[in-house]
């Protein structure tokens, strides 16, 4: 997942809000001089580390508050004298003068916003409720400028490079996707609009990460954890003596509807009390109910849409994305539904089949699942996970098979660095350099899960390229894996491989950017696409060479045996139906909650969902969506709403151009060249449908990914 901030106006045009008219005689408004207190501020200047890295060391929680009224405070006299420059309108002094705006403000809030989601805490997240709507009312001091957006339309591209007009063209879009058009009257209800849905998206970010850490499930006998390993339990009674219940077991939620134990667990009424408190997490009817908040977020999106003329928030939002509409999206995600569910049905089957066999005397229910479906695969293709797990290290999967991928493919190699500072303890780091040798970024990485870190897995920028503002990018990739007890290996799944795989493959996208302007840089693309690089990535992880390197046994030191990946490659459309169909469920959910064009349609969110899920025939009740709609972060925090069925959307790209990459020879550094060139290095700077057909050579086929998962030969 690309990490898109609620808040973010980390560029000077990436705050996808919108700004008010600004008085002529704002223009001899000045800058005062920074308060001398300000001088210690590490936002205040340049991060004198290489390529600007956040100084970890020196930030500190009370420093954000005031790089925040600072840079705010500069970035909105900024924008007053570009708006209200008398000399006439010019590429330069209104486009590129916007693109240099706001420098405190970018490097507080770039920062904020990583450590908001991976490490935070109490202070930072009453310091989030209190700015998320000042940030939504100054970004509206940008984007309803009156005199702003005559002076940008007013700008010719005759004489411009191809990615200056593509930068013209998008802040225009910009302007009037966020209300530039609208009259005086209703840019005010506007402002009020954004302010609002700023402070509810925080407030529910800050809700759900406390359901995450209360919902947590205690156990008293560690024969109710039968079934996991030795070392599974060791950390569990590590974490639980570190929540303050030493003697008991604790076992953490992951923000998905599934947990990763219920695999393993071999007690019944275990599995059913840790789905139950993963399920349930925010419906609790305590303060942690998200429920409140996503009613109120979901009316409010539906009239600030309808006050820019559309008539839904979903068609609003679908603008400037690879799909354009909804009814599109919903096209694509139908095509896929209607196999997944087919799929699904056959395979819950097989389940029910093995569970009679073994003379269970029960229905399957959703918390059964994964326990009998790797039994099933066990039983199909004799294969089992705790085969699996000891070939697959943590650092090892990164260095050896990430990494190796990476060189292979881009030639690109990676140098461990410890004398960068870090957020926390857990945090590497490393430094990239391209294949003529030449450093291009900083990458950190994060494995593991913590109560102060957001759920799931994303990729985030600490620094931006850009060739106008000098700057090359320093990423990050944050993960949720449980932490092993001291001394142990951090042993994963192969889906948690092909995780690692799918977030790097955000962070290449990012280290190859290479666009003058930051707004057009890198992962700066709609959200269907942004996903495409990162797919792609996850293929390398079954590639012959890439596996050989990276997997082998933690102990003996011996590659994984030949026999083991050839049941593994036999076993990938296993299951296929069931993680489809949560998938595509979700994002079916999404697009409903953001296709209701009147109020009246409204109901109660468990009843919506319901409603919903019923609506597009996922009436299979063993098979849950992804995220049930209280913890559905994706679209509620964050930036996916309307766009969860991105994935779908990029996965149709990626499955398309693995197959050019297959038929073309594979892993050959010819391939990835190419590839380089026509989608990872020209950020939102090109027409996107034209860079795909540029390097497949034709338009993109669902059939592909159909035939990946199983649904079609």
């Amino acid at each position: 997942m690309k990490n898109i901030s609620s808040v973010l106006l980390i560029s000077a045009l990436a705050f996808n809000q919108s700004c008010t008219t600004m008085k002529q005689t704002d223009i001899q408004q000045e800058l005062p001089a920074p308060d001398p207190s300000l001088s210690s501020n590490p936002f205040m200047k340049k991060s004198k580390l290489q390529y600007e890295a956040p100084e970890f060391d020196k930030i500190k929680n009370e420093h954000f508050k005031p790089a925040f009224n600072y840079g705010l405070k500069q970035h909105e006299t900024e924008i007053v004298k570009i708006a209200n420059n008398p000399a006439a309108p010019t590429f330069e002094n209104t486009i590129v003068a916007l693109e240099k705006s706001g420098e405190v403000l970018r490097r507080a809030q770039i920062v904020f916003s990583n450590l908001t989601s991976a490490n935070t805490n109490p202070t930072l997240q009453a310091l989030d409720e209190e700015y998320a709507p000042i940030f939504a009312a100054h970004s509206d001091k940008l984007y309803l400028n009156e005199n702003l957006y005559k002076r940008i339309q007013s700008i010719k591209e005759d004489g411009l490079d191809s990615e200056s007009k593509r930068l013209v063209q998008y802040y225009k879009q910009n302007f009037e996707i966020a209300g530039a058009n609208l009259s005086a009257a209703d840019k005010e209800k506007l402002k009020q609009i954004n302010q609002e849905l700023a402070s509810l998206s925080t407030q529910y970010s800050n809700k759900l990460l406390e359901a995450r850490k209360q919902g947590g499930v205690f156990f008293s006998d560690a024969k109710e954890l039968d079934g996991l390993s030795a070392d599974e339990i060791a950390a569990a009674a590590s974490d639980a003596k570190t929540a303050g219940q030493p003697g008991k077991y604790l076992l953490a939620l992951q923000n998905t509807t599934q947990q990763p134990l219920l695999q393993n667990l071999k007690n019944r009424a275990t599995r059913e009390k840790l789905f139950k408190a993963s399920w349930t997490r925010a419906e609790k009817g305590d303060a942690n109910d998200t429920r409140s908040t996503i009613e109120q977020l979901a009316k409010l999106r539906l009239k600030k849409a309808q006050i820019l003329g559309k008539k839904n928030f979903a068609e609003w939002k679908l603008q400037d994305q690879m799909a354009k509409t909804p009814e599109a999206a919903t096209q694509l995600m139908n095509q896929i539904a209607t196999p997944a569910v087919e799929t699904a049905r056959r395979e819950a089957k097989d389940i029910q089949d093995l569970i009679d066999q073994q003379k269970g005397g029960f229905k399957v229910e959703p918390w059964d699942w994964n326990f009998y479906a790797e039994q099933v695969r066990k039983a199909k293709f004799d294969l089992d996970e705790s085969q699996i797990k000891p070939y697959f290290e943590i650092t090892t999967v990164l260095e050896k098979g990430v990494f190796f991928a990476a060189e292979k493919f881009y030639g690109l190699t990676f140098k461990k660095r410890t004398d960068l500072p870090v957020y926390h303890p857990d945090v590497v780091t490393y430094e990239v350099f391209d294949h003529d040798g030449k450093s291009i970024a900083i990458y950190y990485l994060d494995f593991y899960t913590r109560d102060s870190k957001n759920g799931g897995a994303w990729m985030s920028n600490f620094v931006e390229q850009s060739y106008l503002l000098g700057t090359k990018p320093v990423i990050v990739n944050c993960y949720n894996y449980q932490k092993p007890a001291p001394g142990k290996p951090s042993l994963i799944s192969y889906d948690d491989v092909s995780t690692i795989f799918h977030e790097f493959g955000h962070s290449i996208h990012g280290m190859f950017a290479s666009q003058k302007y930051p707004s057009l840089s890198g992962t700066n693309v709609p959200r269907d696409f942004v996903e495409f690089p990162s797919q792609i990535n996850e293929h390398w992880a079954l590639d012959p060479i890439v596996l050989k390197n990276y997997a082998v046994h933690y102990e003996t030191k011996q590659p994984i045996p030949q026999a083991l990946v050839e049941k593994i490659k036999k076993a990938a459309t296993f299951n296929q139906g069931y993680m489809t169909t949560e998938l595509v469920s979700a994002a079916e959910l999404d697009m409903d909650w953001h296709t209701v064009s009147n109020d009246s349609q409204f109901i109660p969110v468990l009843d919506f969902e319901k409603q919903s899920l019923a609506s597009h025939g996922f009436n299979l009740a063993t098979v849950p969506p992804r995220y049930h709609t209280p913890y559905f972060a994706h679209i509620w925090g964050g930036g996916y709403s309307a766009g969860y069925y991105a994935y779908l959307w990029s996965e149709t790209l990626d499955n398309d151009a693995w197959e050019w990459i297959s038929k073309n020879g594979g892993l050959t550094r010819e391939n990835g060249d190419r590839f380089r060139k026509y989608i990872l290095s020209v950020g939102n700077s090109v027409d996107l449908n034209q860079a795909f057909r540029d390097f497949t050579g034709h338009d993109p086929d669902i059939k592909p990914l159909l035939r990946n998962r199983g649904f079609i030969k």
